[in-house]
Protein backbone atom coordinates (compact mmCIF):
# COMPACT_ATOMS: atom_id res chain seq x y z
CA UNK A 1 0.00 0.00 0.00
CA UNK A 2 2.63 2.32 -1.34
CA UNK A 3 1.20 5.96 -1.45
CA UNK A 4 1.46 8.22 -4.43
CA UNK A 5 2.67 11.95 -4.61
CA UNK A 6 -1.58 12.78 -4.98
CA UNK A 7 -1.96 10.71 -1.88
CA UNK A 8 0.46 12.89 0.15
CA UNK A 9 -1.03 15.95 -1.16
CA UNK A 10 -4.59 15.04 -0.60
CA UNK A 11 -3.48 13.66 3.13
CA UNK A 12 -4.08 16.58 5.51
CA UNK A 13 -7.45 17.16 3.56
CA UNK A 14 -8.29 13.79 4.65
CA UNK A 15 -7.29 13.79 8.33
CA UNK A 16 -8.77 17.95 8.63
CA UNK A 17 -12.37 16.33 7.10
CA UNK A 18 -12.35 13.17 9.10
CA UNK A 19 -11.48 15.48 12.49
CA UNK A 20 -14.35 17.59 12.02
CA UNK A 21 -16.77 15.01 11.12
CA UNK A 22 -15.45 13.20 14.81
CA UNK A 23 -15.19 16.71 16.20
CA UNK A 24 -18.93 17.20 14.71
CA UNK A 25 -20.24 13.77 16.20
CA UNK A 26 -18.75 14.20 19.96
CA UNK A 27 -20.55 17.86 19.82
CA UNK A 28 -23.77 16.77 18.75
CA UNK A 29 -24.49 13.80 20.66
CA UNK A 30 -20.96 13.20 22.96
CA UNK A 31 -19.27 9.85 23.36
CA UNK A 32 -22.52 7.68 22.39
CA UNK A 33 -22.22 9.85 19.03
CA UNK A 34 -18.44 8.33 18.17
CA UNK A 35 -19.68 5.07 19.08
CA UNK A 36 -22.28 5.32 16.44
CA UNK A 37 -20.09 6.88 14.01
CA UNK A 38 -17.57 4.09 14.39
CA UNK A 39 -20.32 1.00 14.25
CA UNK A 40 -21.84 3.33 10.67
CA UNK A 41 -17.97 2.84 9.41
CA UNK A 42 -17.56 -0.65 10.30
CA UNK A 43 -20.73 -1.39 9.19
CA UNK A 44 -20.16 0.17 6.11
CA UNK A 45 -16.76 -1.66 5.52
CA UNK A 46 -17.91 -4.94 6.29
CA UNK A 47 -20.84 -4.23 3.71
CA UNK A 48 -18.24 -3.47 1.08
CA UNK A 49 -16.02 -6.14 1.85
CA UNK A 50 -19.10 -8.92 1.37
CA UNK A 51 -19.96 -7.31 -2.39
CA UNK A 52 -16.43 -7.06 -3.44
CA UNK A 53 -16.92 -10.28 -5.68
CA UNK A 54 -20.47 -9.12 -7.10
CA UNK A 55 -24.08 -7.97 -5.83
CA UNK A 56 -25.37 -9.90 -3.44
CA UNK A 57 -28.86 -10.81 -5.07
CA UNK A 58 -32.33 -9.90 -3.32
CA UNK A 59 -34.48 -12.56 -3.50
CA UNK A 60 -36.53 -11.77 -6.31
CA UNK A 61 -33.14 -12.07 -8.40
CA UNK A 62 -32.21 -15.46 -7.70
CA UNK A 63 -30.06 -15.88 -10.86
CA UNK A 64 -27.99 -12.66 -10.58
CA UNK A 65 -25.18 -14.76 -8.68
CA UNK A 66 -24.83 -17.39 -10.89
CA UNK A 67 -25.13 -14.94 -13.85
CA UNK A 68 -21.68 -12.88 -12.04
CA UNK A 69 -19.87 -16.81 -11.68
CA UNK A 70 -20.91 -17.42 -15.38
CA UNK A 71 -19.21 -13.94 -16.67
CA UNK A 72 -16.41 -14.36 -14.10
CA UNK A 73 -15.65 -18.17 -15.55
CA UNK A 74 -15.71 -16.23 -19.07
CA UNK A 75 -12.99 -14.26 -18.38
CA UNK A 76 -9.17 -14.14 -19.56
CA UNK A 77 -6.46 -14.97 -17.51
CA UNK A 78 -5.39 -10.87 -17.83
CA UNK A 79 -9.17 -9.91 -16.58
CA UNK A 80 -8.82 -12.23 -13.35
CA UNK A 81 -5.85 -10.91 -12.61
CA UNK A 82 -6.64 -7.43 -12.80
CA UNK A 83 -9.88 -8.09 -10.85
CA UNK A 84 -7.99 -10.02 -8.35
CA UNK A 85 -5.26 -7.32 -8.15
CA UNK A 86 -8.14 -4.68 -7.89
CA UNK A 87 -9.85 -7.07 -4.79
CA UNK A 88 -6.68 -6.65 -3.16
CA UNK A 89 -6.04 -3.02 -3.18
CA UNK A 90 -9.91 -2.52 -2.09
CA UNK A 91 -9.13 -5.02 1.01
CA UNK A 92 -6.10 -2.92 2.44
CA UNK A 93 -8.26 0.74 2.38
CA UNK A 94 -11.01 -1.61 3.96
CA UNK A 95 -8.59 -2.97 6.61
CA UNK A 96 -7.69 0.58 7.04
CA UNK A 97 -11.53 1.54 7.91
CA UNK A 98 -12.24 -0.99 10.23
CA UNK A 99 -9.33 -0.24 12.19
CA UNK A 100 -10.32 3.12 12.21
CA UNK A 101 -14.29 1.97 13.32
CA UNK A 102 -12.72 -0.87 16.14
CA UNK A 103 -11.21 3.03 17.30
CA UNK A 104 -14.25 5.18 17.35
CA UNK A 105 -16.59 2.19 18.64
CA UNK A 106 -13.92 1.23 22.13
CA UNK A 107 -13.14 5.44 22.20
CA UNK A 108 -16.93 6.02 22.17
CA UNK A 109 -18.36 3.41 23.75
CA UNK A 110 -15.77 3.35 26.32
CA UNK A 111 -15.81 6.97 27.45
CA UNK A 112 -19.22 7.08 27.15
CA UNK A 113 -19.23 3.82 29.91
CA UNK A 114 -16.83 5.56 31.97
CA UNK A 115 -17.80 9.11 32.47
CA UNK A 116 -21.17 9.82 30.85
CA UNK A 117 -23.34 6.87 32.80
CA UNK A 118 -21.48 7.67 36.04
Amino acid sequence: MRMTRIDWILLPVLVGVLAGIVVGAFLLAGFIGLGVLGLIIGVMAQRIELEKDGAVGHTMTTSLYAEQFKAQENMSRAEKAERRAESQALLKWLFVAKVVSAGLVILGFGLFFQFQLV
